[in-house]
């Protein structure tokens, strides 16, 4: 196999064998292809795209690049739900507990930031001691024991999409639906599942801007994951704004386990996780229709059980035992809070959540290179909802900062972000549709 001549091919716009895209991932799980070649291959997906048959090839090969896991004898149901990116979109982190106190196994596999979006790994990795790579006979061991276990990819399980990942991030290469499609689907098939949820976004901070991309992105994963063997779903939900109060690692996390003890009741955010704990509950047949399935979630959640599995889980993987009783003891803050105002009278009409996105990895919450070490404690917090009326000089947000001169163009940034309206905006669904 010549690496440059499956880039030709793929950069002149032919149609890839299947042999040949899997001696191209197999080249690249054992770390026999130079980063530039990772990229240039990236790169021509991007621009000529694939087939479903070469997509299917590269998700398959992405999946047999490491070992795959076996949940034989679990006892429950085993499901996961995954999300292509977002601005505050931490739901992962209350659906797997909620999910495992209603019978599931959520042996749910994660990722870090993309591009704009956060990721689930680098919020957990806010707790000191929580360990995002334990080995197979340890992952096993929490799932079973606890419920449910959010970790990272190890260098075993799908090793080529873990490569692949982490150049996509740093070339423009995030928002290619054969890619997202094989770069999600990848971990999954290996992670031994049954189902799986989908939550496809779309909005101004989302990778699918528009209602055909977010669809042609949701057909791609079901289609592909019900090909292979996995019974898959997806919700299309908005991402016109952060979907939680807060961006950020830590403050997100602060935000989960506001969540978990009772805090965020009637939120966007709270339809969202409970919309997926219903689906998840109904495809593994756990419950018969939406009333019965969202009844068990809100009923793991109101009673506590969500929150104790969480914590127990965090304690499992290596993180503090009484990190919900006490978070100020565990979870650093950043040095600088600052307010951003509202600069006059009006409704919130509208924000680009995207360059909200971009702004936490301004303040140093986000990558802008694979190496590059984030500081999880910036962000923002107390972020207002759009449509929600305010008066000149009123909190729409706050600032967590490294320094003073990074908090102050933070204030600058979201300030102009914010569109101010004289009249209350209509109100937007935050489920758009299913697949």
């Amino acid at each position: 196999m010549i690496p440059q001549e499956i880039i030709r091919q793929k950069r002149n716009g032919a149609t890839l064998s299947p042999a040949d895209i899997d001696a191209f991932i197999g080249a690249l799980g054992r770390g026999e292809l130079a980063e530039s070649q990772i990229g240039a291959f990236a790169m021509a997906v991007w621009f000529r795209g694939m087939t479903r048959e070469e997509t299917v090839a590269l998700t398959l090969a992405m999946a047999r690049s490491g070992d795959t896991l076996s949940w034989d004898g679990i006892g429950r149901p085993v499901a996961d739900k995954h999300s292509t990116g977002g601005v505050g979109d931490n739901v992962s982190l209350m659906l797997a507990p909620i999910a495992a106190a209603c019978g599931l196994a959520v042996p749910m596999i994660s990722g870090r930031g993309l591009g704009h979006t956060g990721g689930t790994l680098d919020k957990l990795e806010s707790i000191p001691g929580y360990g995002i790579t334990p080995d197979a006979a340890r992952f096993r061991k929490v799932v079973e024991e606890v419920g449910c276990a959010i970790i990272g990819q190890t260098g075993a399980l799908a090793p080529a999409d873990g490569k692949l990942y982490a150049v996509r991030d740093v070339t423009a290469t995030v928002d290619s639906v054969p890619l997202i499609t094989a770069s999600i689907l990848s971990k999954k098939l290996a992670a031994g599942l049954e189902t799986l949820v989908l939550d496809v976004k779309i909005g101004s901070g989302a990778f699918m801007t528009s209602q055909e991309e977010a669809e042609t992105l949701a057909r791609s994963l079901v289609e592909v994951a019900n090909g292979g063997g996995v019974k898959t779903s997806a919700l299309i939900t908005d991402m016109n704004q952060p979907l939680a109060d807060a961006a950020g690692n830590v403050v997100e996390l602060q935000n989960c386990l506001d969540f978990l003890n009772g805090n965020k009741a009637g939120t966007r955010l709270e339809t969202v996780v409970l919309a997926f704990a219903s689906e998840m509950l109904m495809q593994a047949g756990i419950a018969a229709n939406v009333a019965e399935a969202e009844g068990r979630a809100r009923e793991a959640l109101t009673s506590g059980k969500a929150a104790d599995i969480f914590g127990r889980m965090v304690h499992a993987l290596g993180g503090p035992e009484d990190l919900l009783e006490h978070p100020d003891r565990h979870l650093v803050s950043a040095p600088v809070r600052k307010p951003v105002l509202a600069a006059a009278d009006g409704w919130l009409g509208g924000c680009d959540a995207r360059g909200i996105g971009v702004s936490v990895i301004d303040l140093g919450g986000g990558r802008r290179r694979p190496q590059d070490k984030i500081d999880h404690r910036v962000g923002f917090s107390d972020i207002l909802p759009l449509g929600t009326k305010v008066s000149k000089g009123d909190r729409i947000a706050t600032v967590h900062a490294a320094d003073e001169a990074s908090a102050e163009k933070a204030v600058a940034d979201l300030s102009a972000n914010y569109r101010l309206v004289d009249e209350a905006p209509a109100a937007s669904p935050v489920i758009i549709g299913r697949i």
